[in-house]
């Protein structure tokens, strides 16, 4: 092989295994959010186990050698899931001299004794 011919392999697999890495890296960044999954409610969920199962799947709209559409779909969830959680502190931060978090209105009203 001419030494040209080497040259591009070698780039081709440092660009390959680069973004191996990325996605590798959003994949973990993604698991570590799921601890926050309890708070947001489905949507966070489908994006997150969504995101993960498209990464993991084998048929992409790129072929998996090309990892870029899996980082694309892991940042999408990675941005939504932290939109999801910066939403949720903003209503549940107590105001001076509110009594506790505002109240769930997906739940019943239990009297205080």
């Amino acid at each position: 092989m001419s030494r040209e011919a080497w040259i591009v392999i070698v780039i081709v697999g440092v660009v390959a295994l680069a973004t191996l890495v990325g996605a590798v890296l959003l994949a973990i960044r993604l698991v570590r959010a799921h601890r926050l999954l309890t708070s947001l409610g489905a949507g966070g969920k489908v994006a997150l186990y969504g995101a993960l199962i498209y990464t993991i799947f084998p048929v992409d709209l790129l072929p998996d050698p090309i990892y870029l559409d899996d980082m694309g779909v892991l940042a999408g969830a990675l941005i939504y899931v932290t939109r999801l959680v910066h939403q949720h502190r903003a209503a549940t931060r107590r105001l001076p001299g509110q009594a506790g978090p505002p109240p769930d209105p997906g739940r019943a009203h239990r009297p205080v004794r």
